[in-house]
Formats: C-alpha cells, sequence, structure tokens
C-alpha cells in the first residue's frame, strides 16, 4: 500500500505494544506492593521498575534523535540540489519539525512546497504534510 498522510504514522509493534505496556504494568505493580508492603526492598523495586522504563523510553528518545539528524542531514542535501544557489542559505532556517514534514514531498513538488514554508504558509508540521500532493514514502524510520 502506498504511504500517504492517513497511514504514515509508523508503529514499532514490539516497542509501542509489547515492551511499553509491560513495563508500565510491572512499575504499577510494584507501586502497589510498596504501598501494600512497604519494605526496603518492595520501594527499591518501584525505583528498579522506574529506572528500566525510563531507560527504554530514553533509548527510543535517542533513536528519534538521531533519526531526526539523519533526516535533516538527507533533506539538506536535497534541498540543496533542488533549490537555486541563492536559496541555499535559506535551509539551515527550517525547523526540525518542517525539514521532518518536508522528507514526505517529491522531488517536483520541494521547491514551491519549501518557499510556502519558508513564507510561513503552514501553521505547523501536520499542515505541512497535508500539502503534500504527490508523496515521497519514507519507509525506514525508526
Amino acid at each position: 500500500m502506498p504511504q500517504n498522510y492517513a497511514n504514515h504514522t509508523r508503529w514499532m509493534a514490539p516497542y509501542h505494544f509489547v515492551v511499553s505496556p509491560i513495563l508500565l504494568i510491572n512499575l504499577a505493580i510494584t507501586i502497589r506492593d510498596a504501598f501494600r508492603h512497604p519494605t526496603v526492598w518492595t520501594i527499591w523495586g518501584v525505583f528498579v521498575a522506574f529506572a528500566i522504563l525510563g531507560g527504554i523510553g530514553l533509548a527510543r528518545v535517542m533513536v528519534l534523535t538521531v533519526q531526526d539528524r539523519v533526516i535533516r542531514l538527507e533533506e539538506t542535501l536535497r534541498l540543496q540540489r533542488l533549490l537555486p544557489a541563492d536559496q541555499h542559505g535559506e535551509i539551515a532556517q527550517l525547523s526540525r519539525k518542517e525539514f521532518i514534514a518536508l522528507r514526505f514531498a517529491s522531488d517536483a513538488e520541494l521547491p514551491a512546497l519549501f518557499r510556502r514554508v519558508r513564507n510561513g504558509e503552514f501553521a505547523n508540521d501536520k499542515a505541512i504534510k497535508q500539502a503534500v500532493t504527490n508523496w515521497r514514502a519514507d519507509l525506514l524510520r525508526a
């Protein structure tokens, strides 16, 4: 199925539907046990459960941050290739969310969409994605 605005959200099933819920349930159970039977070990269990959940969450944030940096680099190179030289200085003025939203635009529509973004025609990244008419799929996301 071709990717478009309606179906572009990426759910990583093992992370979103297995690991995260299990870790959240584990944290809830350890908190309940610490209230029912407050000992050093049950309270320590709460800290450990929170640390595991937080560590996995931080790992996910780090992966997404690296992905955003790669997207910014790829889109900078693509914009330098597609835009006239006099507009290259404006590329660095895009926000992270604007870079990420523009990656879905085809090469043919990217220059015009870039100009519209720079003119402030969009309220947010969602509006940029919705303005893309010829969707360029991004299937290698984390």
